[in-house]
């Protein structure tokens, strides 16, 4: 049986730090192992480094049980294969505007586009809390993987959830929807949602808006109260990676709050398929 565990890249930086504190939250809350990872070209610069986390968890987190490991390679890699099988993978990304933000965030797109499993996102240029509500960015029907984690993660934080609806509406009529047309069309939108997140007979606290135009400012606006947002990254061209759409890019740039990207079938490559992890 495989020991439940949460996995953390570590480097040394204030980022690391907090991605690091974020990590050791998530696995007081699953009851999960805490499992720290350092990639370095050389493992001699690894002692250090790995001795610090360790002693940070301890001291914040005595009963935490942990486990670090230097691993020679890019971070990307050696986060894809650690987090195989984790719970959840968690990384810090420098938040430093559009063009600074897609350099130097350049392994959170990466780890989002290849990981297995869940992947939470830190911003390190903001201090994150776990107060907020639990919003759900969908983008597509396919979004299931995502809206259970997000169910989870509302009732591991006994939190709000909020649904941001941006997936595409179409109308059969040729000319514009009337006003009372388009209300029906969005609560039948809002219903489904709850079914096809929440399940037949469940409900939760809190909302469902549906996003007509505009719908990365809308997203990014409500990141500013939440405790975390939960996005889909579905499968990419010739299975070489997930595919990350322009609300992807957007938040994981721009979001006020850390982002977890949750990727369609989470879990291991099924049947014959052959995984391809990314250098780096």
């Amino acid at each position: 049986m495989t020991t439940r565990h949460v996995t953390v890249g570590v480097d040394g930086s204030l980022v690391a730090v907090r991605a690091l504190d974020r990590a050791c939250e998530e696995a007081v809350l699953r009851g999960a192992v805490l499992d720290i990872v350092y990639a370095v070209p050389d493992l001699d610069e690894a002692g250090p480094i790995l001795a610090s986390a360790v002693s940070r968890v301890r001291d914040r987190h005595p009963g935490l049980p942990v486990t670090a490991c230097a691993v020679e390679g890019g971070p990307v890699r050696a986060l894809v294969r650690h987090g195989r099988d984790a719970e959840l993978t968690v990384v810090g990304t420098r938040g430093l505007g559009s063009v600074a933000g897609l350099l130097f965030g350049s392994v959170s797109l990466r780890l989002a586009a290849h990981t297995y499993g869940p992947l939470l996102i830190i911003r390190g240029d903001r201090r994150p809390t776990s107060r907020g509500e639990v919003l759900l960015g969908l983008e597509s029907n396919t979004d299931a993987d995502a809206a259970a984690f997000a169910f989870a993660e509302v009732a591991r934080r006994g939190a709000r959830l909020r649904v941001l609806d941006a997936r595409p509406r179409r109308y059969l009529a040729p000319e514009p929807p009337s006003p009372a047309h388009a209300r029906q069309v969005e609560n039948d939108g809002a219903r489904h949602v709850r079914l096809a997140v929440a399940g037949p007979g469940q409900c939760y606290e809190g909302g469902t808006r549906t996003l007509r135009t505009g719908p990365t400012t809308e997203l990014l606006e409500a990141t500013r109260e939440a405790a975390v947002v939960v996005v889909s990254a579905r499968r990419g061209p010739q299975r070489l990676g997930r595919h990350l759409s322009t609300i992807n890019h957007a938040v994981l740039n721009h979001s006020h709050c850390p982002v977890v990207v949750v990727p369609t079938g989470a879990g291991r490559p099924r049947g014959g398929e052959k995984s391809r992890t990314p250098r780096g």
